[in-house]
């Protein structure tokens, strides 16, 4: 016998990532990580099966998050992204010396290359 859980769907033979758990009283379906032994009332499901789950009209499905996965980022991870590109895109401001200046303010930061900042050690 393989060591290695496979899904439980009917001829699926991709290894097992989460475990589903149906809660009748509640009617809710539990979908988590991978259950550390299989249990008789849980079905092992793959990663496909897993992310195309569907419960019954009336249901609800819960998904527990895995810490170890990778999270998906969310539309506030984008729009975060988005603005710092847009951020790094500027001109730099011109001080009245004719050197660029850092936008932050902070004494120790220098001139900007591009995305990149030159920091000033605090002994100079």
């Amino acid at each position: 016998m393989s060591p290695v859980r496979r899904c439980s769907r009917t001829a699926c033979g991709r290894p097992a990532v989460a475990t589903l758990t149906y809660v009748y009283a509640d009617s809710t379906a539990v979908l988590g990580p991978l259950a550390t032994y299989a249990e008789p009332h849980c079905y092992d499901l793959c990663a496909e099966h897993s992310e195309r789950l569907t419960a019954p009209r009336g249901w609800e499905v819960v998904r527990l998050l895995d810490g170890s996965a990778p999270a998906r980022p969310t539309g506030d991870d984008l729009e975060a992204l988005a603005n710092a590109v847009r951020e790094a895109a500027r001109p730099p401001e011109r001080t009245t010396e004719g050197g660029s200046a850092g936008r932050s303010g902070d004494p120790l930061e220098g001139p900007r290359r591009g995305h990149l900042r030159v920091l000033r050690s605090p002994d100079n």
